[in-house]
């Protein structure tokens, strides 16, 4: 990693990464790779042409993993390229799937990048969103309610730290096509998500009415 790309992440971690005692950092791997993939998918995906791979929060999408367990979890966002079972979206960039946070299912919080460097977590909308991702999320596994207040916890920190207009499910994110915010160039590049449901969006929603979050758009 080059000097300056370390000296931004240490800055954005001293500066806007006030730890609460609940979140517990596990950096996923962050080098001169991840950088410049990150870079190259602001600029071919979203036409953002910039030095640096920063993002100004407008949002925080809520994600499951599927993946039964943290550290399985953990070790799918950890390297800076897509692992082999992700040809899906391969071809559409070479970087990683990642989230800012990762939910345990006993409710603890880790907090895996600075919240304000991109994460590849939401197509469209990865220039302006804070990703958290929830540990399990399959029929057998359905997520915990120690998961949904981290949730809920999560959202109101963030929402106290930054310009958050709107919360979403990432089943919800195809609602954005066509809305200022939405910046895919590409027509067909979309995958279908139920994660992590409308009931559960609905608690999170309801336990953080006080912020006033914008609706999201009609289909």
């Amino acid at each position: 990693m080059t000097r300056y790309y370390l000296t931004v992440l240490i800055l954005t971690c001293l500066l806007s990464c006030a730890t609460p005692n609940r979140i517990v950092e596990k950096p996923i791997v962050f080098d001169a790779q991840r950088v410049a993939l990150t870079k190259a998918y602001l600029q071919d995906r979203y036409g953002l042409k910039g030095e640096s791979a920063e993002i100004v929060p407008k949002m925080v999408v809520l994600h499951w993993t599927v993946i039964p367990t943290l550290e399985k979890s953990f070790e799918a966002f950890k390297n800076a390229t897509l692992p082999d079972w992700r040809p899906d979206i391969e071809s559409v960039s070479g970087l990683n799937v990642s989230a800012h946070f990762l939910v345990d299912r006993n409710g603890k919080i880790y907090r895996l990048m600075p919240e304000t460097i991109m994460a590849r977590h939401v197509i469209g909308l990865n220039h302006c969103a804070i990703g958290i991702e929830n540990v399990g999320g399959t029929e057998a596994l359905p997520l915990t309610r120690k998961q949904l207040r981290a949730n809920i916890f999560l959202v109101r920190y963030l929402a106290d730290k930054y310009d958050i207009a709107y919360v979403i499910g990432h089943h919800e994110y195809q609602r954005f096509e066509g809305h200022p915010l939405w910046l895919e160039v590409d027509e067909g590049y979309r995958t279908e998500k139920t994660d992590p449901g409308d009931e559960f969006m609905k608690k999170v929603r309801n336990a953080t009415k006080k912020y006033n979050f914008k609706p999201i758009p009609k289909k």
